[in-house]
């Protein structure tokens, strides 16, 4: 069991699957709580998500074996903390549904992460990230003015709206427990916590200070100080100088010559082509000497091989190399008892015997011997 991290001691059993759960167990990992992967039979041998698979072990339960629900209801048993990534009614069906599981320990924070959540007529339908964030309003607001919507990846959906507020709801209640002594269900869904993160869009756009349009606006690129530049050399500078003195540090690093006022939206095509026509003139490289140390809120725009390299990340060790691959370092950071990247992503069932006996399962050579519990020898 890690002893380290402000999580030590907290058990956490994830249950196996895409994206969104992943990402907050391996977080839960970093701040140091004991995370059991439950990976299901005939799986390859080489482990998956090479990063967001650190830092636990995994054992292999066959819950179509007479024994397995059992077996990984013995587990659920002594954790403090499950999460869930299945469709609503898969996890009842397999008879690990909140209901028995909080019968059996009622002081289990049991976190269910879906897309659409565990109620309403899309629930049990499948979806992605694109989707999820397509009906918040989300994906509609991101893209040029004319242009279509343009997906920012699945890091806003899956991992922003989606890991990040099933932790919430884990630490919370966690925190709620200790009072209360009682654990909970969490229902966190991607297009819950993706309408969370809008909740800046929506108050300016109560305010009329919003268009329902791409690209008009002042953080959607509609604004000349808010936007990227291509330099010289074919590679790109992002300005984010929206404070009049944010905006004219800009204006004198650049040597501009009398440009249209900042906010007077009528020159704003004006005021874009010489932004444009100024940094066109020098490289990224080059750019990124003359705003180092400034206010001017300008900066390079690197890529996932080139960002560990950058002197802010490189001096905070924001991005390491571990087992061979470049990932980000374990975040926030804490005064007394900081988190930590554990060992790499194992293979499916690397620690089924290690795990039921660390935690005090009975009968391991039983659920072994009968098929019920696989090492990672017999995966088949």
């Amino acid at each position: 069991m890690p002893d380290f991290g402000p999580l030590a001691g907290i058990r956490v059993v994830e249950l196996a699957g895409l994206g969104p759960a992943p990402y907050c167990a391996m977080l839960l990992a970093d701040l140091g709580a004991d995370v059991v992967r439950v990976d299901r039979p005939g799986l390859p041998a080489d482990p998956p998500w090479p990063v967001l698979g650190r830092g636990r072990r995994s054992v292999v339960v066959d819950l179509k074996n007479e024994a397995g629900a059992d077996a990984l209801l013995a587990l659920i048993d002594r954790a403090d903390v499950l999460l869930e990534p299945y469709r609503p009614g898969v996890a009842e069906r397999l008879g690990i549904g909140p209901e028995i599981c909080l019968s059996r320990n009622p002081a289990l924070v049991y976190g269910r992460m879906t897309g659409w959540g565990q109620a309403g007529p899309w629930s049990r339908m499948a979806g992605h990230d694109i989707d999820y964030i397509a009906v918040t309003g989300a994906l509609h607001a991101i893209g040029r003015e004319g242009g279509p919507p343009q997906p920012p990846l699945n890091l806003l959906g899956d991992f922003g709206g989606g890991s990040m507020f099933l932790l919430v709801g884990v630490l919370a209640t966690l925190w709620e427990r200790e009072r209360s002594g009682q654990g909970q269900v969490i229902d966190a869904s991607i297009v819950d916590g993706t309408a969370s993160l809008t909740a800046f869009v929506h108050g300016v756009r109560a305010a009329g200070m919003w268009r329902d349009e791409r690209g008009v606006n002042p953080l959607d690129t509609g604004a000349p100080y808010y936007d990227v530049y291509e330099t010289a050399d074919g590679e790109w500078m992002a300005v984010g100088a929206i404070e009049p003195r944010f905006f004219a540090e800009l204006v004198r690093l650049l040597a501009l010559d009398d440009p249209p006022p900042q906010d007077d939206r009528s020159r704003w095509p004006e005021l874009r082509a010489a932004l444009a026509a100024a940094f066109r003139r020098r490289t990224r490289e080059e750019w990124t000497k003359v705003f180092a140390g400034t206010d001017a809120c300008v900066a390079p725009i690197l890529s996932f091989a080139e960002a560990a390299d950058h002197p802010q990340l490189a001096a905070r060790g924001t991005l390491v190399t571990r087992d061979g691959v470049l990932q980000p370092a374990p975040a926030p950071r804490f005064s007394r008892t900081p988190g930590r990247i554990g060992p790499a992503a194992p293979a499916a069932g690397a620690h089924s015997r290690e795990v039921f006996e660390d935690w005090g399962v009975p009968g391991v050579d039983e659920l072994l011997n009968g098929g019920a519990l696989r090492d990672g020898r017999n995966r088949s």
